[in-house]
């Protein structure tokens, strides 16, 4: 499997990661809409989130939440509240991740950052904070999720059209949690719907000071 990316430099000579991996996980992966038929399995989950918890947060606060949609009945309340773009693929999936944030991190601070435990308070008393914080690092984790799926050999496809309140109705509700973003996840099935769309060049995105 050869890396093919429009650059001037030798890309290959500057990354630890071999050709194979470097493909899988960034150069000839893409964005999903179809999926071959396979479940997933449990180990396969466990192994993603393997990963996914290793993304550095602020203070390690880790707010991330997955509800793993598997059963039929959940995927139909599911459905019910993606955007109608999004309905069919969404059913179809093998499995499908919804990705909520905890505005209650802070509750795990004396396991999860034992050193700034003495903070909780401070935390318990601003909501804002919280919340952005909340925000702010669990789409960190949302990012390394995306390429832990594609670790483990499996296509991603994620989405915000979804209404976000009915799905916190349906599947956070008494709980601290929202939903923030839908992955549909499942083997590849090498259909790809079109071509790769242009990503910006180094010069047009980014600046040395």
């Amino acid at each position: 499997m050869s890396i093919d990316i429009s650059s001037e430099i030798n890309l290959q000579d500057e990354l630890i990661l071999d050709t194979n991996a470097a493909a899988a996980l960034f150069l000839e992966a893409r964005t999903a809409n179809s999926w071959a038929e396979d479940e997933i399995a449990d180990e396969t989950l466990e192994a993603v989130y393997a990963l996914t918890k290793m993304a550095p947060t602020a203070m390690n606060i880790q707010p991330l939440r997955i509800t793993w949609v598997r059963s039929t009945e959940a995927r139909e309340r599911l459905v019910a509240h993606m955007a109608d773009g999004n309905k069919a693929k969404t059913l179809a999936a093998p499995m499908v991740a919804v990705l909520s944030y905890d505005t209650d991190w802070h509750d795990l601070m004396p396991t999860t950052a034992p050193h700034a435990a003495g903070m909780v308070p401070t935390f318990a008393a601003n909501d804002a904070l919280r919340q952005g914080m909340a925000v702010n690092n669990a789409h960190i984790q949302a990012g390394f999720f995306i390429m832990a799926a594609r670790a483990a050999g499996l296509a991603a496809g994620p989405m915000g059209g979804f209404d976000a309140a009915g799905i916190d109705a349906e599947f956070n509700d008494g709980t601290p949690r929202k939903a923030f973003l839908v992955v549909n996840l499942g083997k590849p099935n090498g259909i790809v719907d079109r071509e790769r769309l242009h990503r910006l060049e180094f010069d047009a995105a980014t600046a040395t000071v």
